[in-house]
């Protein structure tokens, strides 16, 4: 059995694991996090792994690489429990499609890392280094981001409905066409970020920092916070009602394939 399947044997996805010692602990999640950056890097290099521009539709983690999404949901396991170390590294990664719903991340350095139509509902993402990383139509619903730093971002068709964003930095970041329904982003920095045609409806931006922020066509609500003094409708912000029910995820289970539509806002 492999260091990987070794973690996940002794942990769930519901949180609940095997007592392990804390030096071993450390060591399995060095070793999980090498794994993954080695066998998976990012701009692919194996011939037999999906090129970069392959429909996203057809790299789901599970099935293209199983063992590497074993590593990676014992790793998010692992983290759930106290360390003596916070930092992992998960840089420059090639996750597209990677099934990290409910994990905990805190903390763990994704930067340049591509992790597009990734499922990361309820996942712990805590003072993440995500700079530069690659987010596309990714389901963070209910994720916590609080001290994310997002700079450079790519977050075209990002889902972050419910998300806890506060403090986080999206500074460069490009935020078209993302969700934000009902997202929490007190103290968030959205410093010279690209939101046009974002879905800001419900969303607190009570405290947020606009300078420079991109807004043509971004929808907003009567229950939109916006920073004292902000004028939304001169940044080009449309107001429309609140929205019905939430939509299904952007993804299925990995057996079953859906197709993303293209986003509407040029590249």
């Amino acid at each position: 059995m492999t260091s990987w399947e070794h973690a996940s044997a002794g942990s769930t996805r519901c949180g609940e694991s095997r007592s392990t010692p804390a030096r071993d602990r450390e060591a399995i999640i060095s070793i999980q996090a090498a794994y993954l950056r080695t066998h998976l890097p990012w701009p692919p290099v194996a011939p037999a792994t999906p090129a970069t521009d392959v429909s996203i539709d057809d790299v789901p983690l599970g099935v293209r690489a199983a063992d590497a999404q074993v590593a990676l949901t014992g790793l998010g396991v692992l983290l759930l429990q106290p360390r003596e170390q916070s930092w992992v590294n998960l840089s420059v990664t090639d996750l597209r499609r990677a099934d990290c719903d409910g994990l905990w991340l805190h903390e763990v350095n994704l930067d340049r890392s591509c992790m597009e139509a990734a499922g990361l509902f309820h996942a712990n993402l805590t003072q993440a280094p995500l700079v530069a990383v690659n987010l596309r139509h990714a389901d963070l619903k209910t994720a916590i981001l609080r001290r994310a730093r997002c700079v450079l971002a790519d977050l075209r068709g990002v889902r972050l409905v419910e998300t806890d964003l506060r403090d986080a930095d999206f500074t460069d970041a490009d935020l078209r066409e993302a969700n934000l329904r009902k997202a929490d982003a007190g103290g968030a920095v959205f410093r010279s970020a690209d939101l046009r045609l974002a879905d800001l409806r419900g969303s607190d931006l009570s405290e947020a920092d606009l300078l420079q922020a991109r807004l043509t066509g971004a929808v907003a609500s009567e229950h939109t916070r916006w920073p004292a003094g902000f004028d939304h409708a001169a940044a080009g912000v449309v107001v429309t009602e609140d929205p019905g029910p939430e939509p299904p995820p952007l993804l299925q289970p990995s057996g079953i394939t859906t197709q993303h539509p293209p986003l509407r806002s040029m590249p």
